[in-house]
C-alpha cells in the first residue's frame, strides 16, 4: 500500500523520459507578434502543423500527427460550441486552454495505464486590440504558459531556451511581416540546429548539456539560412498569420509560396522556390 505513491511518481517520470525521446526529431514552432497581427512558422513534411481554430485563433504544434489532430478537433468543437451558446467574443485562447485542452492533456498524462498525448501546442490569439494579442504554449503534461510578444516550441528544454533567448534578444519593439518572417526563420534554425547538436553529441536535458548548448556560439545569418536550405530540400516551409486587416470575421491566412517569395530577400528565395 505504501509503495503505490512511489510507483505512480516513478511511472510519471518514465513517461516524461519516453515523451521527451518522442520529440527528438520534431520540428520547432515559432510564434511572434508583428505590426499587423501574429505570425506562426514551422517546417513540415507531409502533414501540416499549423491550423485555424476559430476566427481569431490559430494553432501550431509538434508531436504525433494523430494526437495533434485529435486535440485540434477537440479545440474546434469547443470553440464553435462556445461561440454558438454564448458569442464569438467569448471564444478566447485562454479559455480554450484553461478549461478545455490543458485538463484533457494533464489527465491523459497522469493516467499511467493509458497512452499520453505526444504533443506540444502553441495557441495564438489575435486580440481586438494589439495589446491584447496572446500566445499560449501547452506541454504534454498539461502545463501551460501565456506570453504577449513571442513564443516557441522545441524538442527539448535546452533547445527551447536557446530559441527563446535568441528571439527575445532580436525582437524589435515593432516589426513588419517581412522582418518578422526572417526573424522567425532564423529562430527556427536555432532550434533545429540545437536538436541536431543534441542528437549528435548524445546530450541529455540536464547539467552539462544545458550549459554546453547555452555556451555554444550562435551561428550567423548566413549559416542559419544555409541550414534552412538544407532542411527544406525535402521538407516544406509552413507559415500562417492572423491578419488584423483581413476583411471578414476569420483572420487566419496561410502564406502561399508566391507571397513568401515576395516577402523574402532575393538571396533567400531559393528556400521557397527551390
Amino acid at each position: 500500500m505504501y509503495e503505490e505513491p512511489y510507483r505512480w511518481v516513478e511511472a510519471v517520470g518514465n513517461r516524461r523520459t519516453y515523451l521527451d525521446e518522442q520529440f527528438r526529431q520534431g520540428s520547432p514552432v515559432v510564434g511572434l507578434v508583428y505590426e499587423g497581427g501574429i505570425l506562426l512558422t514551422t517546417v513540415s513534411k507531409g502533414t501540416s502543423k499549423l491550423y485555424e481554430i476559430y476566427d481569431r485563433i490559430a494553432l501550431g504544434g509538434m508531436g504525433h500527427p494523430a494526437d495533434l489532430e485529435k486535440l485540434r478537433f477537440n479545440l474546434l468543437e469547443m470553440a464553435h460550441v462556445e461561440g454558438f451558446n454564448r458569442s464569438p467574443s467569448d471564444v478566447t485562447g485562454s479559455r480554450l486552454v484553461k478549461y478545455g485542452i490543458a485538463p484533457v492533456i494533464k489527465q491523459a498524462f497522469e493516467e499511467v495505464y493509458k497512452a499520453p498525448f505526444i504533443v506540444r501546442i502553441l495557441l495564438a490569439e489575435l486580440g481586438q486590440k494589439p495589446e491584447r494579442d496572446s500566445l499560449l504554449t501547452i506541454n504534454y503534461d498539461g502545463t501551460f504558459e501565456e506570453m504577449k510578444k513571442q513564443a516557441v516550441l522545441a524538442a527539448t528544454k535546452s533547445a527551447q531556451a536557446r530559441m527563446w533567448e535568441y528571439l527575445n534578444a532580436q525582437m524589435p519593439a515593432s516589426c513588419s511581416l517581412d522582418q518578422g518572417l526572417l526573424l522567425a526563420l532564423r529562430t527556427w534554425a536555432i532550434g533545429s540546429l540545437a536538436h541536431r547538436q543534441e542528437s549528435a553529441e548524445g546530450l541529455e536535458e540536464s547539467g552539462s548539456s544545458g550549459d554546453s548548448l547555452k555556451a555554444a556560439t550562435i551561428p550567423d545569418q548566413a549559416a542559419l539560412f544555409a541550414h534552412l536550405r538544407e532542411v527544406l530540400a525535402d521538407k516544406t516551409l509552413e507559415c500562417a498569420v492572423l491578419d488584423r486587416q483581413q476583411p471578414g470575421s476569420s483572420k487566419y491566412r496561410a502564406l502561399k509560396p508566391a507571397e513568401l517569395t515576395r516577402l523574402l530577400p532575393k538571396d533567400f528565395q531559393p528556400i521557397v522556390t527551390g
